[in-house]
């Protein structure tokens, strides 16, 4: 099925059509009962058949609903997903979901509530369910092939910040000097691309260590059947023997690629994150940013195909990865 804005504004006019077309997407072979799994269930047709009265205060819905016929208890479409006991009308989520996945740079929840017409709040948090959906699969399997591995650091340069004093003076370098080891306010990103698929595997890490990396690595790659690509960080060359191969660039020496072996393609998927993240969202704190880091690597990785496709496999993720306001603001 193809959505975009035009299509969805073409065939919804009532809440219960948004109902019906995020059941198209959810459920193309027909309804499956989230409680048990079975797919023969019953659509419970409202009396006036167009919407019934729902919650203690018996408020008028168009809520479709529907009845499994082995455990007999009801659900919709909604039931065990991401949209789970939303109040925000279906029609506006499936708008959001359709800029989200086509919008290169991201949307922020700023542009959400003034096109919507939604609190700051809710933006928010509809953002962040979404971005819940787009996380890797836990059952992808792991990548092998020639694979570039790099890192980089998010956040304010610390010479910028001018209400502290930082504890480490920040050393301002000339063409091709090394930065020496020094304490920083960023947060370090890890990424893997795999060079012939696309695909980018990326994670937020507390520091740049052997430790971290070989974790890294160990639960997202098949070191014995790959190939891997790196800069000259002297992190990699013990990890690196794992592999079938290493090969490395010197950035230090202004050296990007070399015998086949570069690091271009994490850089770019680094330089999207970044310029998206200052053009688009201003400022994302350390806590929400592995959020935005599974975000951009989603669309990365999705990269080649078409906005319905990518649409259609974020509804397939949307099962089973309920998210609440309470835990995402505990912090």
């Amino acid at each position: 099925m193809k959505l975009n804005l035009r299509e969805i504004n073409k065939r919804i006019e009532s809440e219960a059509d948004a109902y019906g077309v995020l059941e198209e997407l959810r459920w193309p072979g027909g309804p499956v009962c989230p409680h048990c799994g079975n797919t023969k269930a019953y659509f419970l047709k409202p009396t006036n058949g167009r919407s019934r009265a729902t919650g203690p205060k018996k408020t008028m819905s168009q809520r479709r609903v529907w009845k499994c016929a082995a455990c007999r208890k009801q659900f919709s479409v909604l039931t065990g997903t991401i949209f789970h006991g939303t109040k925000v009308p279906i029609q506006t989520w499936l708008m959001v979901m359709v800029q989200m996945c086509s919008a290169k740079n991201g949307i922020s929840a700023r542009e959400v509530e003034r096109m919507h017409g939604v609190t700051p709040e809710t933006a928010w948090f509809m953002l962040h369910r979404l971005r819940e959906a787009m996380k890797r699969d836990p059952l992808a399997g792991v990548l092998s092939g020639t694979i570039v591995a790099d890192e980089t650091w998010v956040g304010g340069d610390p010479r910028n910040d001018h209400h502290k004093k930082p504890e480490v003076e920040p050393v301002r370098l000339e063409s091709g000097q090394a930065r020496p080891n020094q304490k920083t306010a960023k947060t370090p990103v890890l990424a893997l691309v795999n060079k012939e698929t696309g695909e980018v595997r990326a994670q937020v890490v507390t520091s740049v260590t052997g430790a971290n990396v070989g974790k890294f690595l160990g639960e997202h790659v098949d070191m014995a059947n790959s190939v891997l690509h790196t800069d000259e960080s002297k992190v990699y060359p013990p990890l690196g023997r794992q592999f079938q191969d290493h090969k490395t660039v010197t950035h230090f020496k202004h050296e990007y690629v070399r015998d086949g072996a570069t690091t271009n393609q994490a850089e770019g998927f680094f330089a999207q994150l970044k310029r998206s993240i200052d053009g688009t969202h201003h400022h994302v704190s350390p806590e929400h940013l592995h959020r935005y880091v599974n975000e951009f690597a989603f669309r990365y990785s999705t990269c080649h195909d078409d906005d319905s496709v990518r649409l259609q496999t974020m509804v397939d993720q949307a099962a089973g990865r309920r998210l609440t306001y309470k835990p995402l603001t505990e912090q």
